[in-house]
C-alpha cells in the first residue's frame, strides 16, 4: 500500500501530476478541483494516495490531505461509483461542499459529474448521508451544535428550515442554502426573515 508519495512535483496536466520521488516519477492521478490548489511545478509536495489495483490496471489517486483521501474512499464504497466516477464528483465538487450536498440531499450538485446520474447521485446521498460527519464536521455550528447537516437531515428548528426552504424556492440548491445558512449565528428569537435575510448576504458574498 502506498499512503502517501512526498517528493518533487514536476508535471501538472489536466488530471494527473508526476511527483519525482527516489528517483521515480509517480503518475497519479487528482481531481481537477485540486489543480488550482498545487504549487508550481518544481516545488517539494506531499500527496496523499489511494492505490487501485485491477486485472488490467494499477492507479494511483492523489490528494492534498487525508480528509479529502478519506471522502474518495467513502465515494468508491457506494455501489456502481468506482474511482474513477468519484475523481469525476471530487473534479466538479469539491470534498468538503460535497459533504454538505450530501447532508442536504443536493443530488443535483453531484449529477454534474461527468458518467454520474441522478440514480447514482441519489444512491450515493443514500449511502452516505448518516457516514459524511464521520469524516468532518459540515459547515459551522448554526445553533447549539445544529448544524446544516442536522437541519438537513430532518431535525427542523423553526426559522432554520424555514429559511432553507424560501432559499429553494428562490433558486439556490440545497448544498449552496446549506453553507449560507451554516454562516449565520441563529439565536433562538430571531425571526425566519431576518434568517434569510443573512444567509443571502452570505451568497452574495
Amino acid at each position: 500500500m502506498i499512503n502517501y508519495v512526498s517528493g518533487i512535483l514536476s508535471e501538472i496536466e489536466d488530471n494527473l501530476i508526476i511527483v519525482e520521488a527516489g528517483g521515480i516519477g509517480y503518475g497519479i492521478n487528482v481531481p481537477a478541483s485540486l489543480i488550482g490548489e498545487l504549487p508550481k511545478a518544481g516545488s517539494a509536495v506531499r500527496i496523499y494516495t489511494y492505490f487501485s489495483v485491477k486485472e488490467d490496471s494499477e492507479s494511483l489517486y492523489g490528494f492534498i490531505n487525508k480528509e479529502d483521501r478519506d471522502m474518495f474512499r467513502q465515494l468508491i464504497s457506494v455501489n456502481g461509483v468506482g474511482p474513477k466516477g468519484a475523481l469525476a464528483i471530487l473534479s466538479v465538487i469539491r470534498p468538503d461542499d460535497l459533504r454538505l450536498a450530501i447532508a442536504t440531499g443536493d443530488s443535483k450538485s453531484i449529477s454534474r459529474a461527468q458518467g454520474i446520474g441522478a440514480k447514482t447521485a441519489e444512491r450515493v446521498i443514500l449511502e452516505l448521508k448518516n457516514k459524511v460527519g464521520d469524516i468532518n464536521a459540515i459547515g459551522a455550528a448554526v445553533l447549539g451544535g445544529k448544524s446544516a447537516g442536522t437541519i438537513a437531515a430532518g431535525k427542523q428548528y423553526g426559522p432554520v428550515s424555514e429559511a432553507m426552504d424560501a432559499l429553494i424556492m428562490l433558486g439556490y440548491s440545497r448544498m449552496e442554502a446549506g453553507k449560507a445558512l451554516s454562516l449565520v449565528n441563529v439565536n433562538e428569537d430571531m425571526p425566519t426573515e431576518e434568517v434569510l435575510r443573512l444567509a443571502l448576504k452570505n451568497i452574495k458574498m
